[in-house]
């Protein structure tokens, strides 16, 4: 029973089943359900459910669903909200579909299967998740009754990427793709950020680790998650596990996806073959990638896969909508919108679903309205308004933060740039990733807009704050730290946070408990980390020489926000972000997954005032989806 109580955890953590209830009743009265299990070019079959509209007085366009989380879900006439009820009052034929190697479809799992260029059917070995969809499509609009030879694709999260791979290579039906929370690449995305292990994710390692004998409705996995205990504090069972080979020891020596991550600690080969962003060219669809400003699994595929697009194919359609919204939050509706102990407003979702979700699918797929909908969908979180944009990154020139004594931020205006700010770095004593005491979980998702104030109070936390803003400003696009640092060790990790620091008559929130105050609420706006090994290649890790400067470059996500009258601008630099990241050793090795205990050492951090923070439209970093700086 636990096994499957974590399992249900993490499926509603990708908001696969948003809304817990039936729609049975509505799906029994409006559509017919049939399976089929479809030949793909090698021979290989895949599961494929098939909800077609009983309304046979037209025809009707096609929605898929590829997913590794068990199409089977979707049968009993129920989907959980999923697709909207929008789009499922709007007469669609839904098509569920297990990806190969995963429940009832045949075949190997691949995580992140690479993408093969060409997409050429007479090619039997050829076989990617553009394939296997490109047969899928072919067989449904020749099969499939009533019709209109129009498809669309839509998921969220990992159902995110197949939709986005399959936009390579495109089956000339496919008319409209909407990748929404979608992976693009596994080494800056949902298991590592930047480079750096998500410690948090150890217990997922089961669901996506294990290959399954034959088609079932029994997961791959078996009892596997149940190597994992329960724990109340995340933190201190992480920290009393000690290095990561006490997690391969201890719970994934027979998984292979774990084998993969460990064996492959930099961005070689097979991590570059798995990146989808290479391959997204000549897109002549259009493309609506959706992704939530407080997504701590995929911020960075949504950004990237609008710009990669974008960059390759200008003339696509291509739009992205950014709302303030966990990881696909936006597919289900709470009433208030709010995220944390943050209030945004009320129906953000169903407006998303009503107002651009259902117009997109049924302009490109029905012909029905008119595309009103502009390049950039974007929800200020500051001033919690949506706002349009002509272009992503907006043209609105560059802003930059620099550091000064007694914890002051200047904008546009550098300091002392002799000035050094120091702190030690323990491993055994990391900064906590969130001021609230959390168990083990999938995916942290709090913390993306959590108080920062016990940060601040930490002595190996360094901290920069702005006067008292006279005026509403506004911060929007890229953002790159480019820190001056050196060190006692020779290897560390920095995290740089952008904080919004309210003012202290700030009144409280309705929904929150009565002990958060948001006075003086210091809310994390975006964070990002970097392993600093990897500041002059991803490649190729290289150590720090010991108190020596250099340069550590790196970016951090997109930003709409505005920072109002009367609240301060805030900085927080530090190397540790605990058990949400692993701990780097800080004594340079080879391969931290193989770290030793006597490998975690101290080191005196020294951040230098030449450091600065750039945010804005940062030419140089337009389209950038090369992985070498």
């Amino acid at each position: 029973m636990k096994t499957y109580l974590i399992l249900f955890g993490f499926l509603l953590s990708t908001n696969l089943f948003a809304q817990v209830k039936s729609d049975s009743v509505y799906m029994h009265t409006n559509y017919d359900l049939t399976t089929y299990r479809i030949a793909m070019r090698d021979g290989v079959h895949l599961f494929t459910i098939v909800y077609t509209p009983k309304d046979k007085s037209k025809t009707h366009p096609i929605i898929i669903n590829r997913t590794c989380y068990n199409a089977s879900g979707y049968t009993d006439y129920k989907t959980g909200g999923y697709p909207s009820p929008y789009l499922i009052n709007d007469k669609y034929i839904f098509v569920f579909q297990d990806v190969r190697g995963r429940y009832l479809s045949e075949g190997t799992f691949d995580n992140m299967r690479p993408n093969i260029p060409g997409n050429n059917p007479k090619d039997k070995k050829a076989i990617d998740e553009s394939s296997d969809t490109w047969d899928t499509i072919d067989w449904l609009t020749k099969n499939i009754k009533g019709n209109n030879g129009r498809v669309g694709m839509l998921g969220i999260s990992y159902p995110g990427f197949y939709t986005a791979a399959a936009i390579p290579d495109a089956h000339p039906a496919l008319k409209a793709s909407s990748p929404q929370a979608p992976i693009s690449d596994f080494f800056f995305d949902d298991f590592h950020h930047q480079s750096a292990y998500l410690e948090s994710y150890t217990a997922a390692f089961a669901v996506f680790g294990y290959q399954h004998d034959k088609p079932s409705l029994e997961d791959s996995w078996g009892d596997k998650l149940s190597r994992i205990p329960q724990a109340s504090d995340g933190y201190n069972f992480y920290l009393e596990k000690g290095p990561l080979k006490n997690l391969t020891k201890d719970f994934h020596h027979d998984n292979f996806f774990w084998d993969q991550i460990i064996n492959h600690p930099n961005y070689d080969e097979f991590w570059q073959k798995r990146s989808l962003l290479p391959h997204l060219k000549n897109v002549n669809h259009a493309v609506m990638t959706v992704g939530g400003w407080f997504d701590a699994e995929d911020l960075y595929g949504p950004l990237n896969i609008y710009k990669s697009i974008e960059a390759s194919s200008p003339k696509a359609k291509n739009t992205i909508v950014m709302g303030p919204w966990g990881h696909g939050d936006w597919a289900g509706e709470r009433g208030k919108s709010t995220h944390n102990h943050i209030y945004f407003g009320d129906s953000l979702s169903s407006k998303y679903q009503r107002d651009v979700e259902r117009k997109f699918f049924n302009y490109y797929l029905k012909d029905e309205g008119k595309m009103t909908l502009p390049e950039a969908y974007m929800f200020d979180t500051g001033k919690k308004e949506w706002k349009e944009f002509a272009v992503w990154p907006p043209q609105t020139g560059t802003s930059k933060l620099y550091f000064g004594q007694n914890g002051q931020l200047s904008v546009d205006k550098p300091l002392d740039e002799k000035a050094m700010f120091s702190y030690v770095s323990d491993p055994a004593k990391p900064v906590p990733y969130t001021s609230q005491t959390e168990g083990l979980t999938f995916t942290p998702r709090n913390f993306m807009s959590d108080d920062q104030r016990e940060a601040s109070r930490r002595p190996d936390v360094i901290t920069f704050q702005t006067e008292p803003l006279e005026n509403d400003w506004t911060l929007a696009g890229e953002i790159m730290a480019k820190l001056k640092v050196s060190m006692s060790g020779t290897d560390a990790d920095f995290i740089v946070k952008l904080i919004d620091v309210y003012p202290d008559n700030h009144p409280n929130y309705d929904h929150n408990p009565k002990n958060v105050k948001m006075g003086g609420y210091q809310q994390l706006v975006r964070s990002e980390v970097f392993r600093g090994r990897f500041r002059n290649s991803f490649e190729k890790p290289e150590p720090f020489k010991a108190n020596e400067i250099s340069d550590v470059s790196y970016r951090l996500q997109d930003i709409l926000h505005t920072f109002k009258k009367g609240h301060r601008v805030m900085i927080q630099i530090h190397s540790t972000w605990f058990p949400y990241i692993d701990r780097n050793p800080q004594k340079y090795v080879d391969n931290i997954y193989k770290a030793n205990e006597e490998d975690f050492i101290k080191s005196t951090i020294i951040v230098y005032g030449s450091s600065v923070v750039e945010i804005g439209d940062l030419e140089s970093m337009k389209a950038k989806v090369d992985v070498k700086k």
